[in-house]
């Protein structure tokens, strides 16, 4: 246990990076979340009750939404996958690793993550637009990745307590 409190993390405070540079302007992602598939079985001699072990594990697609601007990442990611055909260049490239960085109150980074694999399945290039309506036209990409993983070195909240080392806390 650790003698130390944080203060819960904003949901608002994050940074998106690929090719080795931070994507601007983006206002929303969604949840990183998998789902490992239960497999269920029985042993000799015990009919009556079942077994379970864990199965395969699937990555939820995540969705990154931004305000349109003259930086054209999402598309020219998009494309890669759209227009694959017999450009092998485009079909090497098209997965990327992305780097999701989730900042504190004092604006230190305090959580990362690497999305691994990732390529475009979705892309949105305008909302619907209403001539009645204010708001800001936004382009949206899906996602599929083949994992995630929380960085340990990854700022403040990735580092291990020495308690946890020890094993200290556990029953």
């Amino acid at each position: 246990m650790t003698d130390h409190y944080f203060e819960p993390l904003k949901n608002f405070r994050f940074r998106v990076i690929w090719d080795g540079s931070p994507v601007v302007g983006i206002r929303r992602i969604g949840t990183l979340r998998r789902t490992t598939e239960v497999v269920r079985h029985s042993e000799g001699g015990e009919s009556l009750a079942s077994r379970k072990s864990p199965g395969k594990t699937e990555y939820d697609a995540i969705i990154l939404e931004r305000g349109i601007s003259n930086d054209r990442a999402f598309e020219v990611w998009a494309n890669q996958v759209w227009s694959l055909g017999g450009d092998s260049r485009a079909r090497k490239e098209f997965r990327k690793d992305v780097t999701l960085e989730v900042y504190d109150d004092a604006g230190q980074l305090a959580l990362v993550y690497r999305l691994l694999r990732c390529w475009v399945s979705e892309y949105q290039a305008l909302p619907d637009l209403d001539a009645g309506a204010a708001g800001i036209a936004v382009e949206t990409i899906k996602l599929e990745t083949e994992g995630w993983v929380r960085d340990p070195g990854g700022g403040h909240m990735g580092a291990v307590s020495s308690d946890a080392d020890a094993g200290g806390g556990r029953g």
